[in-house]
């Protein structure tokens, strides 16, 4: 499994590349994990519906409750083609501090986590920080050094991450599906 992961508000860039590397990695029968948030998490979804894989969305709310309301489609094309996962009861509202709880689920259900837009300073460091305790590995997408968005990414490389730049950088590393 691969979580894809990113800023909610990101390029067309970020959420083409997001599409692209799931849709790649569910069409060679890696189930793809995200949080369903708008941005990155939403396209990754959606590139691993196209790719006619299984995708995962943990919420940071109940199983009941489609957050964002504007992903209702998806949410629903998601229960078709894999599944909605949550820590918390039905009827659990979405609250900030739920969110790194749902962050850390998905980055321990993935074998890898993918970086693909991300602030130097953003949640998705939660879900970084949360692989690296678990052991995963972890993988950037490099951007243009005066993007805002590559920041992360681009940090996350000069520390150590591993570069994607194809979806056979993660293929290489993960069990035949």
């Amino acid at each position: 499994t691969a979580a894809i992961v990113g800023a909610r508000i990101c390029t067309a860039y970020g959420k083409s590349q997001a599409a692209f590397f799931a849709q790649v990695l569910a069409a060679n029968g890696v189930a793809v994990i995200s949080g369903l948030a708008c941005g990155i998490d939403a396209a990754a979804h959606e590139g691993a519906l196209r790719g006619k894989g299984k995708t995962f969305a943990v919420l940071g709310c109940g199983v009941d409750i489609c957050y964002p309301k504007s992903s209702r489609r998806l949410y629903e094309q998601i229960l078709e083609q894999g599944g909605i996962l949550s820590t918390f009861p039905p009827g659990t509202e979405p609250i900030k501090r739920l969110f790194p709880e749902r962050n850390r689920i998905v980055s321990g259900l993935a074998d890898v986590i993918l970086v693909v837009e991300a602030r130097q300073k953003s949640g998705t460091f939660i879900t970084v920080d949360m692989a690296l305790e678990q052991g995963r590995e972890v993988y950037a997408i490099p951007g243009r050094l005066t993007d805002r968005l590559s920041d992360g990414c681009n940090l996350l490389l000069q520390q150590g991450a591993l570069i994607a730049v194809s979806p056979k950088d993660l293929l290489q590393h993960l069990p035949p599906g």
